[in-house]
């Protein structure tokens, strides 16, 4: 599905975003010089938001593309752009939207969402276990398909759920696994340790040396 990177050729990745965009800066963080990943374009559905600014303090590309009428044109469009910049991984860090086939026929995509999927798919994950009284929520890493968060699970984490819990401190207790979770799997991919057979994924551990 994506080639297997190096620090020599790494993988060119792009990170699409909808707010504040502390998922792109932990990526940053892990994927500097000599990694087997690049971040070579930052695509944000809607102008001024953070994110943005963290691209742009990087030193990474960084686009707008608003939904508008049109949600196919405006993802052939974004498509476009990214192809342009060579990228081979879009990674959804925050991206408040669905993408349909007219993106997702051309470049393979993973999302982070902040629940235990297939339970609370959609905005409002923590909320959903919030209200529904869980014990335990967590993480869940997977790739993207034309549904709402139903593509294949990379990974997953368990986080309990403390009685007193509001969704501010659950969300922040989720913010660095959410972290953590979606860069083993950027690196996973870009080191060829993902093998997928209909919905079932598998990855190997890294090898020795």
């Amino acid at each position: 599905m994506i080639r297997a990177a190096s620090p020599a050729e790494p993988l060119r990745v792009a990170v699409l975003v909808s707010g504040q965009g502390t998922n792109l800066q932990a990526l940053l963080d892990r994927f500097g010089a000599g990694s087997p990943v690049r971040v070579v374009a930052v695509a944000a559905s809607r102008a001024g938001v953070p994110a943005l600014d963290r691209a742009r303090r990087a030193g990474v590309e960084g686009g707008v593309f608003p939904r508008g009428d049109d949600r196919e044109a405006r993802d052939g469009a974004l498509a476009r752009w990214l192809e342009e910049r060579g990228v081979e991984l879009a990674v959804l860090a925050g991206f408040m939207e669905l993408l349909t086939p007219a993106f997702l026929d051309r470049i393979p995509a993973i999302n982070v969402h902040p629940a235990l999927l297939p339970a609370f798919p959609g905005l409002d994950g923590v909320g959903e276990a919030l209200r529904h009284g869980v014990r335990v929520t967590g993480v869940t890493v997977h790739l993207v398909d034309a549904g709402l968060d139903t593509g294949p699970v990379l990974l997953q984490e368990a986080v309990p759920v403390h009685y007193d819990d509001t969704v501010e401190s659950l969300h922040e207790r989720l913010r660095p696994v959410e972290h953590r979770l979606l860069a083993e799997a950027v690196q996973a991919l870009a080191q060829n340790r993902v093998g997928v057979e209909g919905r079932r994924v598998s990855i190997s551990p890294v090898e020795d040396g």
